[in-house]
């Protein structure tokens, strides 16, 4: 008899515990939920990790409607886990940028180099088989071209890697059209060949 009334004295203890533990909000989760999304918007986890990001908030927002309907339990686990989502957010966020500069600053080297050979294809020995108007429309264009990757490059100093790997984009497929399929081949051919 004194085993089951330790029991069930224990059982009412334990209930009793997780009855005052549920009986308020968790408002200390759910201002470490809040402080998690507000880190993760300023690593910019709104742009870079959309789909974790939007997954803490939503998490967020149910905590809030649970605490409205009382269920605090609920609500609980609703602002742990958009204390997790967040987290995640800032983590992925922080990743993706890192790669995506890696890109861009891959691409732009890789953009500089194709305008120098460019340039000096169109400035070389081999210059005279190419036709004036050819060469002074190419070379206009590769002017352009060094100005929207002065644009990519500033982009890039922005911390606006996006954008800059979209300029960059466009600047890598204009130069590798700047030369003209050759009519007749020899040098036009080998100039078409060294921007690819």
């Amino acid at each position: 008899m004194r085993f089951s009334t330790g029991v069930t004295r224990g059982t009412w203890l334990v209930i009793v515990l997780a009855t005052i533990a549920c009986a308020s909000p968790p408002q200390r989760e759910m201002d470490q939920a809040q402080g998690a999304i507000d880190a993760a918007r300023a690593a910019d986890a709104e742009r870079y990790a959309a789909t974790e990001f939007k997954a803490a908030t939503d998490a967020l927002k149910q905590a809030n409607d649970a605490v409205t309907a009382r269920d605090y339990r609920l609500a609980l686990n609703y602002a742990l886990t958009s204390r997790e989502q967040a987290q995640n957010a800032a983590r992925t966020s922080a990743d993706t940028q890192a790669k995506l500069r890696g890109d861009v600053e891959r691409a732009m080297a890789e953009a500089r180099a194709l305008i120098d050979q460019t340039r000096a294809r169109l400035n070389g020995p081999g210059a005279a088989q190419i036709p004036r108007n050819t060469r002074r429309t190419a070379q206009q264009r590769l002017t352009q071209l060094e100005g929207d990757l002065q644009k990519a490059d500033a982009a890039l100093k922005a911390e606006e890697y996006m954008e800059a790997d979209r300029l960059l984009m466009g600047v890598k497929k204009q130069i590798e059209s700047i030369v003209p399929t050759p009519s007749r081949g020899g040098t036009s051919q080998s100039l078409r060949r060294g921007v690819e």
